[in-house]
Protein backbone atom coordinates (compact mmCIF):
# COMPACT_ATOMS: atom_id res chain seq x y z
CA UNK A 1 0.00 0.00 0.00
CA UNK A 2 1.22 3.14 -0.87
CA UNK A 3 -0.36 4.68 2.21
CA UNK A 4 1.35 3.50 5.35
CA UNK A 5 -2.52 3.97 6.88
CA UNK A 6 -3.42 1.58 4.33
CA UNK A 7 -5.89 4.24 2.47
CA UNK A 8 -4.17 4.77 -1.01
CA UNK A 9 -2.83 1.98 -3.05
CA UNK A 10 -0.59 2.92 -6.66
CA UNK A 11 -1.86 0.14 -8.21
CA UNK A 12 1.44 -0.57 -10.16
CA UNK A 13 4.44 1.27 -8.57
CA UNK A 14 3.26 -0.45 -5.31
CA UNK A 15 4.04 -3.61 -7.03
CA UNK A 16 7.18 -5.52 -8.32
CA UNK A 17 7.74 -5.97 -12.29
CA UNK A 18 8.88 -2.83 -13.11
CA UNK A 19 12.13 -3.28 -14.65
CA UNK A 20 14.00 -1.76 -17.99
CA UNK A 21 13.90 -4.22 -20.77
CA UNK A 22 16.66 -5.49 -22.14
CA UNK A 23 17.83 -4.65 -25.71
CA UNK A 24 15.80 -7.35 -28.32
CA UNK A 25 15.08 -9.51 -24.91
CA UNK A 26 11.09 -10.22 -23.81
CA UNK A 27 10.49 -8.53 -21.06
CA UNK A 28 9.68 -11.34 -18.90
CA UNK A 29 13.03 -12.17 -19.38
CA UNK A 30 14.62 -9.23 -17.68
CA UNK A 31 13.09 -9.77 -14.62
CA UNK A 32 14.14 -11.37 -11.14
CA UNK A 33 12.31 -13.90 -9.37
CA UNK A 34 11.02 -12.12 -6.89
CA UNK A 35 9.04 -9.78 -9.54
CA UNK A 36 5.60 -11.97 -8.82
CA UNK A 37 5.59 -10.78 -5.56
CA UNK A 38 4.23 -7.54 -4.89
CA UNK A 39 7.01 -5.19 -3.69
CA UNK A 40 7.89 -1.62 -4.23
CA UNK A 41 8.43 -1.12 -8.43
CA UNK A 42 12.63 -1.59 -8.94
CA UNK A 43 14.87 -1.55 -12.06
CA UNK A 44 17.67 -4.41 -12.53
CA UNK A 45 20.58 -2.82 -11.72
CA UNK A 46 22.73 -5.37 -14.14
CA UNK A 47 21.87 -4.18 -18.01
CA UNK A 48 19.26 -1.77 -17.20
CA UNK A 49 19.35 0.25 -20.23
CA UNK A 50 16.56 1.41 -22.63
CA UNK A 51 15.64 -1.56 -24.93
CA UNK A 52 15.70 -0.55 -29.20
CA UNK A 53 12.31 0.50 -30.84
CA UNK A 54 11.79 -2.86 -32.18
CA UNK A 55 12.56 -4.92 -29.35
CA UNK A 56 10.15 -2.88 -27.23
CA UNK A 57 7.39 -3.29 -30.28
CA UNK A 58 8.30 -7.23 -30.30
CA UNK A 59 8.24 -7.61 -26.48
CA UNK A 60 4.34 -5.99 -26.24
CA UNK A 61 3.23 -7.54 -29.05
CA UNK A 62 1.68 -10.61 -26.75
CA UNK A 63 -0.72 -7.60 -25.19
CA UNK A 64 -1.48 -6.11 -28.32
CA UNK A 65 -2.83 -9.88 -29.62
CA UNK A 66 -4.87 -10.58 -26.26
CA UNK A 67 -6.45 -7.61 -26.48
CA UNK A 68 -6.69 -7.93 -30.36
CA UNK A 69 -5.78 -4.48 -30.79
CA UNK A 70 -4.44 -4.82 -34.45
CA UNK A 71 -7.64 -5.42 -35.24
CA UNK A 72 -9.60 -2.57 -33.77
CA UNK A 73 -6.74 -0.10 -35.34
CA UNK A 74 -8.69 -0.53 -38.72
CA UNK A 75 -11.32 1.15 -37.42
CA UNK A 76 -10.02 3.70 -35.62
CA UNK A 77 -6.63 5.21 -33.44
CA UNK A 78 -7.92 6.89 -31.03
CA UNK A 79 -8.10 9.71 -32.58
CA UNK A 80 -10.21 13.54 -31.48
CA UNK A 81 -10.39 11.67 -28.13
CA UNK A 82 -8.85 12.81 -24.41
CA UNK A 83 -7.90 10.44 -21.64
CA UNK A 84 -7.70 12.25 -18.35
CA UNK A 85 -4.65 10.22 -16.77
CA UNK A 86 -5.69 10.87 -12.57
CA UNK A 87 -1.99 9.81 -11.18
CA UNK A 88 0.89 11.01 -10.06
CA UNK A 89 1.52 13.01 -13.13
CA UNK A 90 2.70 12.43 -16.90
CA UNK A 91 5.83 13.46 -18.24
CA UNK A 92 4.68 15.14 -21.51
CA UNK A 93 8.61 15.35 -22.97
CA UNK A 94 9.00 11.35 -23.15
CA UNK A 95 9.52 10.16 -26.74
CA UNK A 96 6.31 8.12 -26.95
CA UNK A 97 4.21 11.20 -25.64
CA UNK A 98 5.32 14.22 -27.26
CA UNK A 99 2.92 16.35 -29.20
CA UNK A 100 0.22 14.22 -27.02
CA UNK A 101 0.26 15.03 -23.23
CA UNK A 102 -1.81 18.09 -21.90
CA UNK A 103 -1.06 19.34 -18.25
CA UNK A 104 -3.88 19.52 -16.21
CA UNK A 105 -3.99 20.91 -12.39
CA UNK A 106 -1.56 19.79 -9.65
CA UNK A 107 -3.85 19.05 -6.21
CA UNK A 108 -1.52 17.21 -4.45
CA UNK A 109 -0.69 20.80 -2.50
CA UNK A 110 2.91 19.51 -2.56
CA UNK A 111 5.53 21.59 -4.33
CA UNK A 112 7.55 18.61 -5.71
CA UNK A 113 8.35 20.23 -9.20
CA UNK A 114 7.88 18.43 -12.09
CA UNK A 115 11.58 18.56 -13.24
CA UNK A 116 12.62 16.17 -10.22
CA UNK A 117 12.91 12.26 -10.84
CA UNK A 118 10.56 11.11 -8.38
CA UNK A 119 7.87 13.42 -10.16
CA UNK A 120 5.31 11.64 -12.33
CA UNK A 121 7.07 8.06 -12.43
CA UNK A 122 3.98 5.95 -12.34
CA UNK A 123 1.32 8.59 -14.67
CA UNK A 124 3.78 8.71 -17.50
CA UNK A 125 3.60 4.66 -17.11
CA UNK A 126 -0.06 4.58 -17.78
CA UNK A 127 0.13 7.48 -20.38
CA UNK A 128 2.45 5.44 -22.58
CA UNK A 129 0.56 2.46 -22.28
CA UNK A 130 -2.84 4.27 -23.40
CA UNK A 131 -1.41 6.48 -25.32
CA UNK A 132 2.40 5.90 -26.84
CA UNK A 133 3.42 6.34 -29.94
CA UNK A 134 6.56 5.49 -31.58
CA UNK A 135 8.26 8.79 -33.24
CA UNK A 136 9.66 7.25 -36.05
CA UNK A 137 6.76 6.24 -37.50
CA UNK A 138 6.22 2.50 -36.53
CA UNK A 139 8.85 1.13 -34.69
CA UNK A 140 9.04 1.31 -31.06
CA UNK A 141 6.52 1.44 -28.05
CA UNK A 142 2.71 1.94 -29.08
CA UNK A 143 -0.15 2.55 -26.57
CA UNK A 144 -3.59 0.99 -27.59
CA UNK A 145 -5.50 4.25 -28.69
CA UNK A 146 -1.75 5.89 -30.14
CA UNK A 147 -3.99 9.21 -31.66
CA UNK A 148 -5.21 10.10 -28.67
CA UNK A 149 -4.69 13.29 -26.31
CA UNK A 150 -3.63 12.36 -22.62
CA UNK A 151 -4.90 14.97 -19.89
CA UNK A 152 -2.28 14.68 -16.86
CA UNK A 153 -4.15 15.32 -13.63
CA UNK A 154 -2.22 15.00 -10.51
CA UNK A 155 -3.58 14.24 -7.40
CA UNK A 156 -0.94 11.69 -5.99
CA UNK A 157 2.75 11.71 -5.31
CA UNK A 158 4.86 8.64 -6.09
CA UNK A 159 6.17 6.60 -3.24
CA UNK A 160 9.94 7.86 -3.61
CA UNK A 161 8.34 11.49 -4.01
CA UNK A 162 10.22 13.83 -1.87
CA UNK A 163 7.18 15.15 -0.26
CA UNK A 164 5.38 12.11 -0.13
CA UNK A 165 5.65 11.60 3.91
CA UNK A 166 3.67 15.18 3.86
CA UNK A 167 1.02 14.08 1.69
CA UNK A 168 1.31 10.44 3.76
CA UNK A 169 -0.48 12.67 7.37
CA UNK A 170 -2.63 14.64 5.45
CA UNK A 171 -6.16 13.87 6.63
CA UNK A 172 -8.41 11.25 4.61
CA UNK A 173 -11.10 13.45 3.32
CA UNK A 174 -8.18 16.12 2.08
CA UNK A 175 -7.05 13.32 0.21
CA UNK A 176 -10.10 11.99 -1.04
CA UNK A 177 -11.10 15.61 -2.08
CA UNK A 178 -7.81 16.06 -4.60
CA UNK A 179 -9.68 12.77 -6.05
CA UNK A 180 -12.54 14.36 -6.53
CA UNK A 181 -11.42 17.88 -7.52
CA UNK A 182 -8.94 15.94 -10.16
CA UNK A 183 -12.26 14.28 -11.59
CA UNK A 184 -14.19 17.50 -12.05
CA UNK A 185 -10.88 18.84 -13.76
CA UNK A 186 -11.56 16.23 -16.47
CA UNK A 187 -14.54 16.85 -17.18
CA UNK A 188 -13.69 20.67 -17.60
CA UNK A 189 -10.85 19.66 -19.72
CA UNK A 190 -13.10 17.36 -22.24
CA UNK A 191 -11.86 14.15 -21.30
CA UNK A 192 -13.81 11.94 -22.02
CA UNK A 193 -12.53 8.63 -20.87
CA UNK A 194 -10.80 8.68 -17.12
CA UNK A 195 -8.54 6.12 -16.22
CA UNK A 196 -8.02 5.92 -12.94
CA UNK A 197 -5.04 3.45 -11.20
CA UNK A 198 -5.66 3.91 -7.85
CA UNK A 199 -7.45 3.06 -5.17
CA UNK A 200 -9.02 3.96 -2.12
CA UNK A 201 -9.97 1.57 1.04
CA UNK A 202 -12.56 3.79 2.10
CA UNK A 203 -15.27 5.66 0.18
CA UNK A 204 -16.11 9.36 0.03
CA UNK A 205 -19.07 11.18 -0.85
CA UNK A 206 -17.35 14.00 -2.78
CA UNK A 207 -15.60 11.55 -5.11
CA UNK A 208 -18.92 9.71 -5.77
CA UNK A 209 -20.70 12.56 -6.48
CA UNK A 210 -17.95 13.92 -8.68
CA UNK A 211 -17.95 10.10 -10.37
CA UNK A 212 -21.72 10.71 -11.41
CA UNK A 213 -21.11 14.24 -12.49
CA UNK A 214 -18.35 13.08 -14.50
CA UNK A 215 -20.70 10.03 -16.25
CA UNK A 216 -23.41 12.50 -16.45
CA UNK A 217 -21.35 14.93 -18.38
CA UNK A 218 -20.49 12.31 -21.05
CA UNK A 219 -16.97 10.64 -19.50
CA UNK A 220 -16.53 6.52 -19.42
CA UNK A 221 -15.01 5.83 -16.09
CA UNK A 222 -12.03 3.00 -15.60
CA UNK A 223 -10.56 2.29 -12.36
CA UNK A 224 -7.98 -0.20 -11.31
CA UNK A 225 -9.46 -3.44 -9.18
CA UNK A 226 -6.98 -3.30 -6.38
CA UNK A 227 -3.74 -5.96 -6.13
CA UNK A 228 -5.18 -7.13 -2.57
CA UNK A 229 -5.41 -10.71 -3.96
CA UNK A 230 -2.82 -12.15 -1.79
CA UNK A 231 -3.72 -10.77 1.44
CA UNK A 232 -4.01 -11.75 5.04
CA UNK A 233 -7.92 -10.54 4.41
CA UNK A 234 -8.17 -12.45 1.30
CA UNK A 235 -6.84 -15.84 2.51
CA UNK A 236 -8.99 -15.05 6.00
CA UNK A 237 -12.25 -14.86 4.15
CA UNK A 238 -11.88 -15.88 0.47
CA UNK A 239 -12.19 -12.65 -1.13
CA UNK A 240 -9.91 -9.60 -1.46
CA UNK A 241 -11.47 -6.06 -0.17
CA UNK A 242 -13.03 -3.58 -2.45
CA UNK A 243 -10.78 -0.49 -3.57
CA UNK A 244 -12.72 2.99 -4.27
CA UNK A 245 -13.11 4.05 -7.22
CA UNK A 246 -13.35 0.76 -8.74
CA UNK A 247 -16.53 0.10 -6.72
CA UNK A 248 -18.31 2.82 -7.34
CA UNK A 249 -21.66 2.38 -9.58
CA UNK A 250 -20.76 3.65 -13.27
CA UNK A 251 -16.97 2.92 -12.93
CA UNK A 252 -15.50 -0.05 -14.66
CA UNK A 253 -13.21 -2.02 -12.75
CA UNK A 254 -10.27 -4.07 -14.14
CA UNK A 255 -8.54 -6.51 -12.87
CA UNK A 256 -4.93 -8.12 -14.18
CA UNK A 257 -4.01 -10.65 -16.16
CA UNK A 258 -0.44 -12.96 -16.81
CA UNK A 259 0.47 -14.06 -19.91
CA UNK A 260 -1.08 -17.03 -20.02
CA UNK A 261 -4.58 -15.46 -19.92
CA UNK A 262 -5.05 -16.88 -16.46
CA UNK A 263 -5.97 -14.08 -12.83
CA UNK A 264 -2.73 -12.51 -11.55
CA UNK A 265 -2.17 -13.58 -8.01
CA UNK A 266 -2.06 -10.23 -6.88
CA UNK A 267 -5.29 -9.19 -8.47
CA UNK A 268 -8.28 -8.34 -6.16
CA UNK A 269 -10.79 -10.80 -6.23
CA UNK A 270 -14.48 -9.12 -5.06
CA UNK A 271 -17.53 -8.54 -7.03
CA UNK A 272 -16.79 -5.17 -8.41
CA UNK A 273 -13.99 -6.68 -11.11
CA UNK A 274 -16.18 -6.27 -14.30
CA UNK A 275 -13.29 -7.11 -16.94
CA UNK A 276 -9.59 -8.34 -17.16
CA UNK A 277 -6.61 -7.21 -19.28
CA UNK A 278 -2.78 -8.09 -19.27
CA UNK A 279 -1.42 -6.89 -15.70
CA UNK A 280 2.10 -9.00 -15.47
CA UNK A 281 5.46 -7.84 -17.20
CA UNK A 282 3.34 -5.00 -18.98
CA UNK A 283 5.63 -2.78 -21.46
CA UNK A 284 5.83 1.04 -20.80
CA UNK A 285 7.88 3.81 -21.29
CA UNK A 286 9.33 5.75 -18.04
CA UNK A 287 9.18 9.65 -17.17
CA UNK A 288 13.38 8.51 -17.73
CA UNK A 289 12.69 7.38 -21.31
CA UNK A 290 13.54 4.35 -20.56
CA UNK A 291 11.20 1.40 -20.95
CA UNK A 292 9.96 -0.50 -18.71
CA UNK A 293 7.55 -3.41 -17.38
CA UNK A 294 5.09 -3.10 -15.20
CA UNK A 295 2.85 -5.42 -12.75
CA UNK A 296 -0.46 -4.46 -11.42
CA UNK A 297 -4.02 -3.87 -11.96
CA UNK A 298 -2.65 -0.23 -12.80
CA UNK A 299 -1.60 -1.10 -16.40
CA UNK A 300 -4.97 -3.50 -16.87
CA UNK A 301 -6.48 -0.63 -16.00
CA UNK A 302 -4.88 1.95 -18.16
CA UNK A 303 -5.44 -0.72 -21.50
CA UNK A 304 -8.69 -0.93 -21.14
CA UNK A 305 -8.73 3.03 -20.41
CA UNK A 306 -7.43 2.69 -24.78
CA UNK A 307 -9.57 0.73 -25.60
CA UNK A 308 -12.58 2.33 -24.52
CA UNK A 309 -10.73 5.52 -26.04
CA UNK A 310 -11.11 4.07 -29.67
CA UNK A 311 -14.61 3.10 -29.29
CA UNK A 312 -15.17 6.54 -28.57
CA UNK A 313 -13.15 8.03 -31.37
CA UNK A 314 -15.04 5.56 -33.54
CA UNK A 315 -18.82 5.82 -31.95
CA UNK A 316 -18.65 9.59 -30.24
CA UNK A 317 -22.55 9.60 -29.60
CA UNK A 318 -22.52 6.79 -27.57
CA UNK A 319 -23.44 7.13 -23.64
CA UNK A 320 -21.17 5.79 -21.54
CA UNK A 321 -23.26 2.98 -20.22
CA UNK A 322 -23.12 1.55 -23.76
CA UNK A 323 -19.61 1.74 -24.03
CA UNK A 324 -19.16 0.28 -20.85
CA UNK A 325 -21.81 -2.46 -22.12
CA UNK A 326 -19.87 -2.88 -25.33
CA UNK A 327 -16.64 -3.66 -23.40
CA UNK A 328 -18.23 -6.21 -21.03
CA UNK A 329 -21.01 -7.88 -23.45
CA UNK A 330 -17.99 -8.78 -26.07
CA UNK A 331 -15.51 -9.95 -23.21
CA UNK A 332 -13.86 -13.64 -23.73
CA UNK A 333 -14.65 -15.79 -20.45
CA UNK A 334 -13.73 -19.32 -21.59
CA UNK A 335 -15.92 -21.01 -18.33
CA UNK A 336 -18.71 -18.62 -19.61
CA UNK A 337 -20.60 -16.55 -17.01
CA UNK A 338 -19.14 -14.38 -14.13
CA UNK A 339 -15.69 -14.97 -12.26
CA UNK A 340 -14.92 -12.69 -9.76
CA UNK A 341 -10.97 -12.72 -10.43
CA UNK A 342 -11.43 -11.57 -14.11
CA UNK A 343 -15.28 -10.27 -14.23
CA UNK A 344 -17.04 -10.87 -17.28
CA UNK A 345 -13.53 -11.82 -19.18
CA UNK A 346 -10.73 -10.61 -20.83
CA UNK A 347 -11.57 -7.46 -23.28
CA UNK A 348 -11.57 -8.19 -27.25
CA UNK A 349 -11.37 -4.26 -28.53
CA UNK A 350 -12.18 -5.67 -32.17
CA UNK A 351 -15.38 -7.09 -31.08
CA UNK A 352 -15.74 -3.90 -28.60
CA UNK A 353 -16.13 -1.83 -31.35
CA UNK A 354 -18.30 -3.86 -33.51
CA UNK A 355 -21.11 -4.33 -30.40
CA UNK A 356 -20.72 -0.63 -29.89
CA UNK A 357 -21.77 -0.13 -33.81
CA UNK A 358 -24.43 -2.47 -33.32
CA UNK A 359 -25.25 -0.49 -30.21
CA UNK A 360 -25.30 3.01 -32.17
CA UNK A 361 -28.08 1.62 -34.32
CA UNK A 362 -30.30 0.10 -31.90
CA UNK A 363 -33.23 1.84 -31.41
CA UNK A 364 -36.47 1.19 -28.46
CA UNK A 365 -38.97 -0.99 -30.48
CA UNK A 366 -42.43 0.23 -31.07
CA UNK A 367 -44.96 -1.01 -28.99
CA UNK A 368 -47.08 -4.01 -30.68
CA UNK A 369 -50.37 -2.40 -29.26
CA UNK A 370 -51.92 0.46 -31.43
CA UNK A 371 -51.99 3.66 -29.86
CA UNK A 372 -56.14 3.20 -29.87
CA UNK A 373 -56.11 0.33 -27.72
CA UNK A 374 -57.51 0.54 -24.27
CA UNK A 375 -56.19 -1.49 -21.21
CA UNK A 376 -58.69 -3.94 -20.23
CA UNK A 377 -60.96 -3.81 -23.07
CA UNK A 378 -61.69 0.40 -22.42
CA UNK A 379 -64.91 1.96 -21.73
CA UNK A 380 -67.23 -0.69 -23.04
CA UNK A 381 -65.61 -3.35 -20.60
CA UNK A 382 -66.54 -1.28 -17.51
CA UNK A 383 -68.88 -2.73 -15.36
CA UNK A 384 -72.53 -0.11 -14.79
CA UNK A 385 -72.24 1.77 -11.23
CA UNK A 386 -74.12 -0.61 -9.05
CA UNK A 387 -76.59 2.70 -8.14
CA UNK A 388 -77.92 5.36 -10.63
CA UNK A 389 -76.80 8.19 -10.64
CA UNK A 390 -79.44 11.06 -9.15
CA UNK A 391 -81.33 13.58 -11.57
CA UNK A 392 -81.31 17.17 -10.45
CA UNK A 393 -84.85 16.99 -9.31
CA UNK A 394 -83.49 14.98 -6.49
CA UNK A 395 -80.98 17.39 -5.61
CA UNK A 396 -83.47 20.12 -5.44
CA UNK A 397 -85.47 17.96 -3.04
CA UNK A 398 -83.19 17.04 -0.69
CA UNK A 399 -81.59 20.86 -0.76
CA UNK A 400 -85.50 22.19 0.73
CA UNK A 401 -85.56 19.46 2.89
CA UNK A 402 -82.34 20.84 4.64
CA UNK A 403 -83.14 24.28 4.63
CA UNK A 404 -86.67 23.50 5.99
CA UNK A 405 -84.50 21.47 8.58
CA UNK A 406 -82.37 24.43 9.31
CA UNK A 407 -85.67 26.60 9.89
CA UNK A 408 -87.20 24.00 11.65
CA UNK A 409 -84.22 23.85 14.16
CA UNK A 410 -83.97 27.65 14.80
CA UNK A 411 -87.42 28.31 15.78
CA UNK A 412 -86.63 25.62 18.86
CA UNK A 413 -83.58 27.92 19.94
CA UNK A 414 -85.86 30.51 20.57
CA UNK A 415 -88.52 28.63 21.70
CA UNK A 416 -86.10 27.32 24.44
CA UNK A 417 -84.40 30.44 25.16
CA UNK A 418 -87.02 32.46 26.10
CA UNK A 419 -88.77 29.77 28.18
CA UNK A 420 -85.16 29.82 30.05
CA UNK A 421 -85.33 33.49 30.66
CA UNK A 422 -86.03 34.48 34.25
CA UNK A 423 -89.94 36.36 35.14
CA UNK A 424 -89.41 40.21 34.97
CA UNK A 425 -86.09 40.19 33.03
CA UNK A 426 -85.15 40.94 29.83
CA UNK A 427 -83.53 38.71 27.88
CA UNK A 428 -79.76 38.77 28.44
CA UNK A 429 -79.94 40.57 31.87
CA UNK A 430 -79.19 38.83 35.08
CA UNK A 431 -80.93 37.50 38.35
CA UNK A 432 -81.63 40.71 40.99
CA UNK A 433 -78.85 41.04 43.21
CA UNK A 434 -75.85 39.76 41.25
CA UNK A 435 -72.82 41.65 41.00
CA UNK A 436 -69.88 40.89 38.53
CA UNK A 437 -66.89 40.33 39.93
CA UNK A 438 -65.30 43.88 37.95
CA UNK A 439 -67.98 45.27 39.69
CA UNK A 440 -70.17 46.15 36.74
CA UNK A 441 -73.99 44.88 36.98
CA UNK A 442 -76.34 43.84 34.31
CA UNK A 443 -75.47 44.75 30.38
CA UNK A 444 -72.01 44.97 31.08
CA UNK A 445 -69.93 43.18 27.91
CA UNK A 446 -68.00 40.36 29.65
CA UNK A 447 -64.30 40.06 29.11
CA UNK A 448 -63.47 43.58 28.30
CA UNK A 449 -61.16 45.03 30.71
CA UNK A 450 -61.41 48.96 31.50
CA UNK A 451 -58.62 51.28 33.23
CA UNK A 452 -58.99 54.54 34.58
CA UNK A 453 -60.88 57.45 32.71
CA UNK A 454 -62.16 55.10 30.06
CA UNK A 455 -65.98 56.35 29.91
CA UNK A 456 -68.59 53.68 30.15
CA UNK A 457 -69.27 51.46 26.87
CA UNK A 458 -66.37 53.71 24.98
CA UNK A 459 -64.89 51.66 22.13
CA UNK A 460 -67.23 48.62 22.20
CA UNK A 461 -70.61 47.87 21.76
CA UNK A 462 -72.97 46.52 24.08
CA UNK A 463 -76.48 44.13 23.29
CA UNK A 464 -79.18 46.74 22.76
CA UNK A 465 -77.19 50.18 22.62
CA UNK A 466 -75.45 51.83 19.78
CA UNK A 467 -71.82 51.99 19.23
CA UNK A 468 -70.14 53.94 22.11
CA UNK A 469 -73.20 54.52 24.10
CA UNK A 470 -73.13 54.19 27.75
CA UNK A 471 -74.57 51.07 29.24
CA UNK A 472 -76.31 50.18 32.84
CA UNK A 473 -74.31 50.01 35.83
CA UNK A 474 -74.71 47.82 38.56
Amino acid sequence: MLSRRGRLTVLATCVAGAAAIMPSVPAAASLSPAASVPATASVLAAGSVAARADGVRDSQQWVLNMLDVPDAWKTTQGEHVTVAVIDSGVNGKVSDLKGSVRTGPDFTGLDTPASKAQWGEHGTWMASIIAGHAPDGGNGFTGIAPKATILSIRVIPDRDDPNYGIYDNEPEQRIQQSLADGILAAVKGGAKVISMSIGYSAPSGAVRAALQYAAQHGAVLIASSGNSGHNDQRRAQGWAPVSFPAEYPGVLSVGALGQDGMPASFSSNNLSVKVAAPGVHVPAEGRDDTYWTVDGTSPACALVAGVAALIVSAYPQLSPALVLQALTITARNPSGGYNPRTGFGTVDAAAALSAAKQLMTVHPAGSQVGSSARFGGGPAAVPAPPVSPRGVGALVLFTMLALISLVLAGGAALVLRAARSPRGGRPGSHAAGYRSPNGYGPGHQAGRARGPGDRPGAGYAVPGTDQGAPHDRG
